[in-house]
């Protein structure tokens, strides 16, 4: 049986393996990986094949909808009258909306885009028979893994 676990660079992850160790798992069934974290930025404009979720046009949207009432009721003081006025403001709000969206995603988000929530950083794989499973299983949980799979082998 094979368990996979993913773990922090920490001293919980040495202190596991220590664990393990003294617990009668040999040094050659276990195996740690470390993985490389993204380094380049991640792109604010979405794709047709890629997608994180964040929209850029709800605040301009919002502000197209707020300025073109504005500029309707305006308009019908000034010269070219509510249409115009009210799709000058619609636009006006939305280009508003659409820099103050993209300001707080470049600068204000940029560290939270690079690294965002915790990362796995090293995958550590155990052998052990079925009967040490659950054992191993605690003591991963136990220090603090981010996740863990058991897989059986046929």
């Amino acid at each position: 049986m094979q368990l996979f676990s993913t773990f922090e660079t920490t001293s919980y992850l040495e202190m596991a393996i220590s664990t393990l160790e003294k617990e009668g798992i040999t040094k050659e069934s276990i195996f740690a990986v470390p993985l490389d974290n993204r380094k380049e930025e991640r792109k604010v404009f979405d794709s047709l094949h890629r997608s994180d979720g964040t929209t850029l046009i709800d605040i301009g949207a919002a502000l197209a909808t707020a300025f073109s009432v504005i500029g309707v009721s305006i308009g019908f003081k000034l010269s070219w009258g509510p249409i115009y006025w009210g799709l000058i403001g619609a636009f006006i709000g939305f280009v508003l909306g659409l820099a103050i969206r993209l300001f707080t995603e470049v600068v204000l988000k940029k560290k939270k885009r690079l690294l965002k929530g915790r990362h796995s950083e090293i995958i550590l794989i155990i052998d052990c028979e079925e009967s040490q499973s659950e054992f191993i299983e605690n003591v991963l949980w136990n220090h603090f893994a981010l996740g863990v799979a058991k897989v059986k082998q046929i």
